[in-house]
């Protein structure tokens, strides 16, 4: 087992003549939980896929657990997306069972476990779901994996404010502690305090990257705070400031 669990390094992908991340270089341990953060348009899903191997960079270099992103780096990453990808006739057991067939270290009772604590009933179809309990099949999906590394595209945009300390909660004794949650998202104010690590994305570049308490003690703010600071300049869209 790699010490590092993720190494990118020089790491570019352009569309056309656009960077969407340029010349990245970031190298994260194990066990932490690491908010990925930046406005709309920064990179954090482009990375995020590359990382997944759903996109090729243009340039540069990736490693997961020391190997190059391929079947292996696939079998130990569980990706959230930041979208549904599941056909509406299917039941959450049915999801169930395309996932235990599909991952070794599927737990299916750690799945109906997370669903009854989330109030989702598996034997549901999704269409009858409302929006907020389809994505948390898709998180207990994801979390009932006994992965490496955990990517998440925005998990608790789509949950109203009272349900998100709940998915978090949800997120956090959930992962395996030997691995690595990545999370990405604008709401930082709602995940700072579950964060041990803080990268800042802007313009495909990492312009910072830091433990959350170096920050708060070099800085004298929150991750919040510090994030609305750097990100001021811009009129960024999605109306985060």
């Amino acid at each position: 087992m790699n010490e590092l669990l993720v190494t990118c390094t020089g790491l570019t992908k352009r569309y056309g003549l656009k960077p969407a991340l340029n010349g990245v270089n970031l190298e994260l341990g194990r066990g932490r939980i690491v908010g990925l953060l930046g406005p709309n348009g920064s990179g954090k899903t482009t990375l995020i896929k590359i990382l997944c191997g759903l996109l090729q960079p243009t340039d540069g270099a990736v490693a997961i657990d020391g190997q190059p992103v391929g079947p292996y780096t696939k079998s130990i990453v569980s990706y959230l997306p930041d979208r549904m990808y599941f056909a509406d006739w299917m039941k959450a057991t049915d999801l169930f069972d395309l996932f235990a067939d599909f991952y070794g270290d599927f737990d299916r009772a750690k799945a109906m476990s997370m669903c009854a604590s989330l109030g989702v009933t598996p034997s549901d179809r999704l269409k009858t779901m409302s929006k907020g309990t389809k994505e948390k099949v898709q998180l207990v999906l994801v979390m009932a994996r006994k992965a490496q590394a955990y990517l998440l595209d925005e998990p608790i945009a789509g949950v109203d404010p009272a349900a998100r300390d709940f998915i978090l909660n949800t997120i956090l004794t959930n992962y395996n502690e030997d691995g690595t949650v990545m999370i990405s998202t604008h709401l930082i104010s709602d995940i700072e305090k579950v964060l041990d690590e803080a990268i800042f994305l802007k313009d495909g570049q990492v312009v910072l990257h830091n433990t959350v308490d170096a920050i708060r003690e070099q800085e004298g703010k929150s991750v919040d705070a510090l994030f609305r600071e750097v990100f001021r300049a811009r009129n960024y869209e999605g109306g985060i400031f």
